[in-house]
């Protein structure tokens, strides 16, 4: 299984919108090729929307749980995954549990 990591946290919903776009696209196209993949943003997201808070604070309980689960990690680089906090801590957390990291291209999915 694979953790697919993406920023999603912006000021700007259109930003925001346009990040959650791209993971989906992206879990999809991984899905296309047989694997099973957890995106936290394009799971999380629609939940969130029934009064729950979007933050690392809040879904970090759930997300490291699923860290523990998976076989590796792939962050979608999309402008911004080098300053979010959720990107960098689920990176932390799958390097102290062994899990390997590879980074997606964002021009993969359409997106710069």
């Amino acid at each position: 299984m694979i953790y697919l990591a993406s920023p999603y946290t912006h000021a700007d919903a259109a930003v925001r919108q346009k990040r959650f776009e791209a993971a989906c696209r992206a879990a999809a196209r991984l899905m296309r090729q047989g694997t099973i993949v957890f995106s936290p943003i394009a799971h999380s997201v629609p939940i969130a929307e029934h009064g729950l808070p979007l933050d690392w604070q809040f879904w970090q309980r759930n997300d490291r749980r699923l860290l523990e689960a998976c076989d590796e990690v792939a962050v979608l680089a999309l402008d911004g995954w080098e300053q979010s906090v959720g990107v960098q801590a689920e990176m932390r957390i799958a390097t102290e549990l062994g899990k390997p990291i590879r980074l997606l291209s964002a021009e993969a999915e359409g997106d710069e």
